[in-house]
C-alpha cells in the first residue's frame, strides 16, 4: 500500500476566529500603557512574510508598537502572513527587490529604505536578515537612526568574504539574539559585538497556544484531514517544514524501529507519526519520504500531512511532539509551542533546543541522527501512558509560561527600541 501524503482542507475563516477568539490579553494591555515610543514610526525590514520564526517574530513585534501606540512599517516582498500583519496593525510596504542578494540591488535598496524613512518620519530602523540588512544598515547610517538587527538563525561563515557578509547582523547599535545558544554563536564569530548583544527568547502566545482554547471543532476537522480514526491510539507529530535537516528521515527510520518492536513484544501498539510542515516546493524531497515510509513498514502508521493553518489544533490533537533536526536550532519553536500546550517533546542535543526542554523533566533530548535513540524517546513516552505524559506535559507548560512568553519578547524588544531612542525604559 502506498504512503499516505494527504493535505488540510476546512474553512480557514472559522479557524482564523477560532485561533484569533484566543488573542493574548497581555498584548491587549499594552495599549492601555502609555508608551515611550506612542506616536514614533518604527521599521522593520525582513525580505519575506513566510511562516517562519523570523517573520513570526517580525509580526508579533509589529503587533506590540501598534497596541504601544506606534506605527509599525514592515518593508518586504510580502508572503503568507501580510493578512496576519495587517489584522494586528502592522503596515506592510512592498518591495520586490528586498530579498536580492545582488550587490547593485542591494545599494539601491538602500536607497528606496532612506525614502521610506523620511517620508514616514522613521525613528528606528530593525533588519532580520543580511541581504535587506546590508540595505537597512547603509540607509540607518545615511539617516543617522537606531540600528537594530536580530540573529535569528547561525550562519556559516566558511570563508573570509562570508564571514564580512554576515557581519552584517553583528553590527546593531544592538544584537538581538533568540537564544542563548545563538548569543554565543555571535561572540564567537563577532567578538567586537558582545558589548551589544541583547538575548531576547523566542516567545509564544500562550493564549493561541492553549489546550483549552481549541474546541473539539477544530480537533475533529484535523483528525479528518489527516484520515486518522479515533481509535488509532496516540498520535506522534513532528512539526516543521518539509527540509532534509529537520530529521524526517529520521523520524521514518525511528518509527520502523518502532514499529518492530512493538510488534516483537506482542503489544503491536497503535499509534501514528504525522508530518505537518509546507514543502516549499521540495516536491522530490517528498516523494523521497513516502518511499521511505514503504521501505520501513510504516505505511499505515506515518502520514505526510502538509502544510496547517491550525497550529495549536494540530498540537492539541497530538500526544507526543518530536523535533529530531540534525542541525542545530537557533531557538526551538516547535519544542516551545508544544510545552504552552502541555505535550512533552523530544529535541535533539545540539543548538537552543536544551534551553527550553530539561531532559526527563519537561521532555526528551536525544542527540541528532540517531533513529535509534529517536526511537527509544518515542517508546519512552508512549510507555508513560495518558497519566505520565501529562504529568511531564505539566511541567513544560510551567516553563514555557516562565520563560518563553511572546509577551515577554514583545516587551524586551520595544525596551531595546526605547532605550536606543534614548526614552525611558
Amino acid at each position: 500500500m502506498p504512503a499516505v501524503v494527504v493535505g488540510l482542507r476546512g474553512d480557514e475563516k472559522a479557524l482564523w476566529d477560532g485561533i484569533r477568539g484566543t488573542h493574548s490579553t497581555e498584548i491587549q494591555r499594552l495599549a492601555l500603557v502609555s508608551s515611550p515610543l506612542r506616536g514614533a514610526t518604527i521599521l522593520q525590514v525582513i525580505p519575506h512574510l513566510g511562516a517562519g520564526g523570523a517573520e513570526r517574530t517580525t509580526v508579533e513585534v509589529a503587533e506590540a508598537l501598534s497596541a504601544a501606540g506606534a506605527t509599525a512599517l514592515v518593508a518586504s516582498v510580502g508572503g503568507r502572513l501580510e493578512g496576519e500583519l495587517t489584522r494586528v496593525g502592522g503596515q506592510l510596504i512592498r518591495i520586490d527587490s528586498l530579498a536580492s542578494k545582488n550587490p547593485v540591488t542591494i545599494r539601491w535598496n538602500a536607497h528606496i529604505l532612506s525614502k521610506i524613512a523620511r517620508q514616514n518620519d522613521v525613528k528606528l530602523i530593525h533588519a532580520r536578515s543580511r541581504a535587506p540588512g546590508w540595505s537597512a544598515l547603509w540607509a540607518a547610517r545615511g539617516m543617522k537612526l537606531p540600528f537594530v538587527t536580530t540573529y535569528h538563525g547561525v550562519y556559516n561563515a566558511k570563508g573570509r568574504i562570508k564571514r564580512w557578509y554576515n557581519s552584517v547582523m553583528a553590527r546593531g547599535d544592538a544584537v538581538i539574539a533568540n537564544s542563548d545558544y545563538t548569543a554565543a554563536h555571535v561572540r564567537s564569530e563577532h567578538p567586537e559585538a558582545a558589548s551589544r548583544i541583547v538575548t531576547i527568547h523566542r516567545g509564544v502566545d500562550i493564549a493561541k497556544f492553549s489546550a483549552e482554547a481549541v474546541n473539539e471543532v477544530r480537533r475533529a476537522s484535523l483528525r479528518k484531514a489527516w484520515r486518522i480514526d479515533e481509535r488509532a491510539g496516540p498520535i506522534i507529530l513532528l512539526p516543521a517544514r518539509l527540509t532534509g535537516w529537520k530529521g524526517h528521515r529520521e523520524a521514518i527510520t525511528a518509527a520502523g524501529i518502532l514499529a518492530k518492536t512493538s510488534e516483537q513484544s506482542g503489544k503491536n501498539l497503535a499509534w501514528s507519526l504525522v508530518f505537518v510542515g509546507d514543502h516549499q516546493g521540495r516536491l522530490d524531497y517528498v516523494s523521497e519520504l513516502a518511499q521511505l515510509i514503504s521501505q520501513h513498514g510504516v505505511d499505515l502508521r506515518v502520514r505526510i500531512a502538509g502544510h496547517c493553518d491550525d497550529m495549536p489544533a494540530a498540537l492539541a490533537l497530538s500526544d507526543i511532539v518530536i523535533a529530531p533536526s540534525n542541525e542545530p536550532e537557533a531557538f526551538g519553536r516547535v519544542a516551545a509551542e508544544a510545552g504552552a500546550m502541555g505535550i512533552p517533546a523530544v529535541g535533539s542535543s545540539i543548538g537552543a533546543q536544551g534551553e527550553i526542554i530539561v531532559d526527563g523533566d519537561t521532555g526528551l533530548i536525544v542527540p541528532p541522527k540517531n533513529p535509534e535513540a529517536l526511537a527509544g524517546a518515542m517508546q519512552r513516552l508512549l510507555d508513560m501512558g495518558k497519566t505520565g505524559r501529562a504529568e511531564m506535559g505539566k511541567k513544560a507548560l510551567n516553563r514555557v509560561r516562565e520563560r518563553f512568553t511572546t509577551s515577554a519578547l514583545q516587551k524586551a524588544t520595544l525596551a531595546v527600541y526605547e532605550g536606543l531612542m534614548g526614552r525611558s525604559v
